[in-house]
């Protein structure tokens, strides 16, 4: 019988239950954003902060997908996992990748296709497979437009868990809320709430999150997983993340707090 590996998984699970909220920092391998030698500054100053896991990935992808991971994991000892925004977004040298279906893509290809022909490649690189559900509020952001989504809306919280509650049903072990890169604002708190009275796996929550007040906001209603790229991005050549490290110290507290 063939064993599955389950490392990375483990270890969010694990750290969920210690920590009840984690940060994950996502970042780019695109290198008008960044050189890989960037990225792997960048991840290293993540984890300093108290950054649970390195995602890598993005709408678009440039050929240096490998480079970035190499030089992030020469200088991080937490997780890589693979956030591939299409099937040239796998690496041999991840520790892990989401195998996320766009749950409200209006294109089959985004929600099984391309995961058909990934599916092979994963195998063969021996990468663990972590499923996830993926769902995209407007304005969505490159994400959304490259994806073709069906955008879900702001401002109607049932549609969002019952989206949820689907994909949790349908086996996937966690589901991302994204309201698209760059975003202005984070996706509203009510939302989340309202999503975790019924989900019963880790809900993950990215997009528009520079404020402390937000992340801990959405923590406080029920995010388990809260995802900051572009924020990360500028404050590890700013401050070397200081400010990242308080919202993360804060994230923790007021999660274990509320839960009290």
């Amino acid at each position: 019988m063939i064993k599955l590996k389950s490392k990375v998984w483990r270890y969010i699970t694990e750290k969920l239950q210690d920590e009840k909220v984690l940060h994950f920092t996502l970042i780019d391998p695109d290198p008008i954003k960044q050189t890989p030698d960037k990225a792997g500054y960048i991840a290293k100053i993540a984890e300093e902060a108290g950054s649970s896991a390195i995602m890598v990935g993005g709408s678009t992808a440039f050929g240096i997908l490998d480079d970035t991971i190499i030089s992030i994991k020469e200088n991080t000892s937490i997780p890589v996992i693979l956030f591939p925004g299409n099937i040239n977004g796998i690496s041999k040298h991840a520790d892990a990748i989401f195998f996320m279906s766009l749950l409200n893509s209006r294109n089959p290809y985004w929600i099984i296709q391309v995961h058909m022909l990934a599916a092979p490649i994963v195998k063969t690189y021996n990468l663990e497979a972590i499923p996830m559900g993926y769902l995209i509020f407007q304005p969505g952001g490159s994400a959304g437009f490259v994806g073709d989504v069906n955008l879900l809306p702001r401002n109607k919280p049932e549609i969002a868990a019952a989206y949820a509650l689907a994909a949790q049903y349908l086996g996937f072990k966690l589901v991302y809320f994204e309201s698209g890169s760059g975003a202005s604002s984070p996706i509203p708190a009510k939302i989340i709430s309202e999503t975790k009275k019924i989900l019963e796996i880790p809900l993950i929550v990215g997009g528009g999150i520079i404020a402390a007040d937000d992340a801990i906001n959405l923590a406080k209603a029920g995010a388990d997983i809260i995802v900051q790229g572009t924020f990360v991005e500028q404050c590890a050549f700013k401050d070397r993340g200081m400010k990242l490290k308080k919202i993360i110290n804060a994230l923790t507290s007021s999660k274990k707090q509320h839960e009290k």
